[in-house]
């Protein structure tokens, strides 16, 4: 287990935010288990309504497995895979889900111009 843990935390209104990672490959890669190698990577967050933390992790772990499969890729039509590699986060909301309530926060102690660095501007915010 890495150095994170997740906390005990039980939601009280039963929503959980869950994020699991993906990695794209090539099958046929010879180097596609290399652990220096790049790989494109999605981490996909999502909703789940659940009776306890742990019940939260297997719906994301579920969630995060149906996108584990092997396809023709690219314009070469190579086989590649997306590979589930494992739950990143997993968050108890603890506020009823509604406009404005709070999902996600985080806790930094960084210099103000990178805190001000990682400010978007409108126009970032609502490009596709």
């Amino acid at each position: 287990m890495s150095a994170r843990t997740m906390t005990e935390h039980t939601s009280p209104v039963g929503w959980y935010l869950g994020s699991y990672l993906l990695r794209l490959f090539e099958l046929e890669d010879s180097t596609k288990d290399d652990p220096e190698k790049r790989f494109l990577s999605w981490e996909n967050t999502v909703l789940v309504r659940a009776e306890s933390k742990s019940h939260a992790y297997e719906k994301v772990v579920k969630i995060g497995r149906e996108h584990d499969y092997p396809y023709k890729g690219g314009p070469e039509g190579v086989d590649v895979k997306w590979e589930f590699l494992g739950i990143t986060e997993l968050l108890a909301i603890y506020d009823d889900i509604e406009d404005g309530a709070e999902l996600l926060w985080s806790e930094s102690n960084r210099k103000l111009k990178n805190l001000k660095g990682r400010v978007l501007t409108k126009h970032q915010c609502l490009e596709d």
